[in-house]
């Protein structure tokens, strides 16, 4: 007769497992419970507010009493404000899933943003003379949250699964759910703007427009009076050498950049005549050489040999020519003015390269443009063709639009997205993405999709 086995240890472990999984249940249900409560208490007030503005509200044919417009100012300096939609987009985009999360991964996405007529009795009225810019800001509300809880720390797609504030990233889910985007404006008809290089879908309610001025929102245009003048004092002026001198300054300066960058070219006179000639004319050149002299500086590029450094056993440097550097650590430009979170650069996940199958491909050429009158095949919305929705599709997936839960635990790496009129399949592999299959919208036809 064999001996009983005890199984008491195998139960406590099971029940410890249990008591375990029954924790983060309650955890999850308690963080539930914390957004709906502070999605109660927004809609409470929120409804609130409107029952009050109601109340308030005699009639909208009826001019206003003076105890009204008070009542209306002290709103407006509280931050009480009830806004309007001023139009709803029409996108490429038709839903969030493949939708890119900033404009430039995606330059040649289009959309069209019409002014409604309840805003303004002649909406054409309000472009008046906005054809003049080539970009525009436009300030959104981000109308398809789902809900409207938010937390202080988010995690960025970017940041694969690290926290940081709300405030430090452009996530959705925000206090107010307003988004702000650069889009370009490519023209304007009637009471219609005609956009490329969104980042919004179908639907999205704008609340405002404003034009794009590199003077007043490039940081490039902030620098300091002081600041330049110490630049420009640093650097050798006439009254301190000839011009001979000067002539070789600039030309070695030029010949040290154009090794450190090659796509950058600095546009130097060739004699020195015309070096003085350009001095007093303009500070052109003298502006180029003292970001030259900050650029050089700042990465460190000439490596000075000292006679300590002879007798060491460190590898010693050429005097010849400047050292090798790291480009990535260097700033010049904009980048002079302005700084951005690390990872926004460097992030912890790399884009993706981006392949597309032969039948794939075969079908994405069977869609032909917005303006082709072949009534026969799938024919595009908003992209001129193609080309244009394969460099759209190539963006799109090259910064892996898959949310960072998706990546970490669904083994299913299946991914569909609609692009304009085109229903995109692909999947994932270890760094790549790759297009498999390319159809028409369900349920439309060539008429139906060029009347979408």
């Amino acid at each position: 007769m064999s001996t009983p086995v005890c199984t008491c240890a195998e139960q406590v472990r099971k029940l410890t497992q249990q008591v375990s999984v029954m924790r983060r249940e309650i955890k999850n249900i308690r963080q539930q419970i914390d957004g709906s409560v502070r999605a109660h208490k927004k809609q409470m007030s929120s409804l609130q507010s409107t029952l009050t503005d109601c109340i308030n509200h005699d009639s909208q044919f009826q001019s206003k009493s003076p105890s009204k417009c008070l009542s209306e100012v002290n709103q407006l300096e509280q931050g009480r404000i009830y806004t309007v939609p001023i139009g709803y987009v029409n996108s490429c985009f038709a839903v969030k899933n493949g939708t890119p999360r900033q404009p430039t991964i995606c330059s040649s996405s289009r959309a069209s943003l019409k002014i409604e007529s309840s805003v303004f009795n002649n909406p054409d009225h309000s472009l008046v003379g906005l054809e003049q810019y080539s970009h525009i800001w436009i300030i959104f509300l981000f109308h398809k949250n789902g809900q409207l809880s938010y937390k202080a720390k988010v995690k960025p797609p970017r940041l694969n699964g690290q926290k940081v504030g709300v405030y430090s990233t452009r996530s959705p889910h925000r206090p107010n759910a307003l988004g702000l985007t650069l889009a370009k404006l490519e023209k304007i008809t009637g009471d219609t703007l005609h956009l490329s290089g969104v980042d919004v879908i179908t639907g999205t309610p704008v609340l405002d427009i404003k034009p794009y001025i590199p003077d007043y929102d490039s940081p490039t245009t902030r620098t300091d009076d002081t600041s330049k003048t110490s630049s420009f004092t640093d650097l050798p002026m006439a009254e301190d050498m000839e011009l001979d001198e000067e002539t070789d300054i600039l030309e070695t300066t030029s010949k040290h950049f154009t090794e450190l960058s090659p796509e950058t070219s600095i546009s130097c006179p060739a004699s020195a005549s015309g070096f003085s000639q350009s001095r007093s004319g303009c500070r052109g050149v003298t502006d180029v050489l003292a970001e030259v002299k900050d650029y050089l500086k700042h990465g460190n590029v000439f490596c000075e040999q000292t006679a300590e450094d002879k007798n060491t056993d460190a590898p010693e440097c050429s005097l010849a020519g400047p050292t090798p550097i790291s480009l990535s650590r260097l700033s010049f430009g904009h980048e002079l003015y302005s700084t951005i979170a690390a990872w926004v650069r460097s992030p912890p996940i790399s884009y993706l390269d981006v392949r597309f199958t032969v039948n794939a491909e075969k079908e994405l050429n069977e869609f032909v443009p917005c303006n082709s009158t072949d009534s026969q095949r799938p024919k595009f919305q908003f992209l001129k063709g193609p080309d244009e929705a394969m460099a759209a599709i190539h963006g799109i997936l090259s910064a892996d639009p898959r949310s960072v839960y998706r990546r970490a635990h669904c083994q299913d790496r299946l991914f569909f997205f609609t692009l304009d009129t085109a229903d995109i399949t692909c999947w994932f592999g270890d760094g790549f993405a790759e297009v498999v299959r390319v159809k028409p919208v369900q349920g439309s036809g060539p008429t139906e999709l060029a009347s979408l």
